[in-house]
């Protein structure tokens, strides 16, 4: 049976029957969104890589004592315990959370640049230094709905469970936060792509 095939519910089974080597596919299948989660609040490629590892001796440590009982909903759980650690190194760092991707460039730089002169590239790159700017004066729940499900790709729904909220709330957050960075565009005449 092919590694995609097997639920992450059968693979935490696994893993905690003594299969070292499910929990290592559980870890692979999700690295990257938890990683670049993680990224996307800290802004800093080393504490990142520090609080993934965190997590996941935590999620360990929880799978270990019975803790897990969430059956096919390992990444959202995985998810919250991530956004929880970062959330709390970040208080103890009292740093500024910035919207990067896991190979740490920015969310919105992935913008395709072909045959731009200099000086278009450099207006584009104050534009999108401009929408950073915007996005990090958004408010909190704002901010955190947009990363989930611009970089993350989750779900309304699996935002939801990270966030403990319901998923209405979470739809008028994403709502808020694109009509906020309209505005911002807008007052500042800069179009967002």
């Amino acid at each position: 049976m092919a590694n995609t095939c097997i639920t992450d519910g059968v693979l935490i089974k696994r893993y905690v029957e003594g299969n070292t080597a499910a929990f290592e596919i559980l870890v692979n299948r999700h690295k990257d969104r938890i990683y670049g989660s993680v990224l996307n609040i800290v802004n800093d490629s080393y504490l990142a890589e520090d609080i993934f590892q965190e997590t996941f001796i935590k999620i360990i440590h929880n799978i270990k004592r019975g803790k897990y009982n969430h059956e096919d909903k390992f990444l959202p759980w995985a998810l919250r315990i991530a956004r929880n650690m970062a959330i709390d190194s970040l208080r103890r760092k009292k740093r500024m959370p910035m919207v990067v991707t896991s190979d740490g460039s920015d969310l919105f730089e992935n913008l395709f640049i072909a045959d731009k002169s200099q000086e278009d590239i450099r207006i584009e790159n104050e534009e999108h230094n401009e929408l950073h700017n915007w996005i990090r004066m958004l408010p909190e729940e704002q901010k955190e709905v947009l990363v989930l499900r611009s970089y993350a790709q989750l779900s309304f729904k699996e935002i939801a469970a990270i966030t403990d909220t319901n998923i209405n709330t979470c739809i008028g957050r994403m709502h808020y936060a694109l009509t906020n960075l309209r505005k911002f565009s807008e007052k500042n005449s800069v179009k967002v792509k």
